[in-house]
């Protein structure tokens, strides 16, 4: 059992080519799991030019723009195979995808999400930011005792085969937020988003970030 997590930094990459990636890695992984392989985890951090993505279970009625227009914000759209809706990435936006066994963790997919999102948590707290979970949604949030108030700040969206994990989640620290403005984000219609920036007043370090990631997921994942 190797429970050792290998960081990867893609830095700015299109959202096609990582997710080609990424799949190479995951089958690589399962591949190795049934043959009684040991595995590795990797955790991914990157960023990708402006695209949305949607969810196998999302509906494509939540892009709220056509074709021309999302030439003219120089957007993709892209349909893929994790679970959730609809969401955003862009510059700005860190995005962390986890090629977890999660049997070297001893843990199973609830479990997997609750310490995402708690290493998110815990890297937000560490620069100063309140956020917690939403009762009956993934990811992370702020003020949730508010619904009025209550925004999203980083989205959760995985799949997972034979207990291997792959996409997994994006922290807006630097984001440009008038893009969520063209999607219900995560298919919500009465709920807002937020970013690091926003509630700083000021950009933050990407890089100051990943390594607080990268820290924040061994401790949640390890111990």
């Amino acid at each position: 059992m190797n429970n050792s997590i290998t960081p990867l930094d893609w830095d700015i990459i299109e959202y096609n080519e990582a997710w080609q990636k990424q799949e190479a890695l995951f089958q690589q992984t399962i591949q190795q799991k049934l043959k009684n392989e040991t595995t590795s985890n990797y955790l991914i951090l990157c960023e990708h030019p402006h695209v949305f993505t949607l969810g196998k279970n999302g509906s494509a009625n939540n892009l709220l723009i056509g074709n021309l227009q999302l030439r003219s914000v120089h957007a993709q759209y892209v349909e893929t195979n994790r679970g959730g809706d609809i969401t955003y990435h862009g510059p700005g936006q860190i995005v962390g995808y986890p090629i977890f066994d999660l049997a070297n963790f001893d843990m199973g997919l609830k479990q997997y999400i609750f310490n995402m999102e708690e290493a998110v948590i815990s890297t937000l707290k560490r620069i100063g930011i309140q956020s917690e979970r939403l009762d009956g949604a993934t990811g992370v949030w702020l003020n949730t005792a508010y619904p009025e108030k209550c925004r999203k700040i980083c989205a959760i969206g995985v799949r997972s085969s034979h207990f291997v994990t792959m996409h997994g989640f994006a922290l807006n620290v630097n984001t440009d937020l008038n893009y969520f403005s063209y999607i219900n984000p995560c298919g919500f219609v009465d709920k807002g988003v937020t970013s690091i920036q926003k509630e700083l007043g000021a950009p933050y370090s990407l890089k100051e970030i990943k390594q607080l990631l990268r820290e924040e997921f061994n401790r949640s994942f390890l111990g």
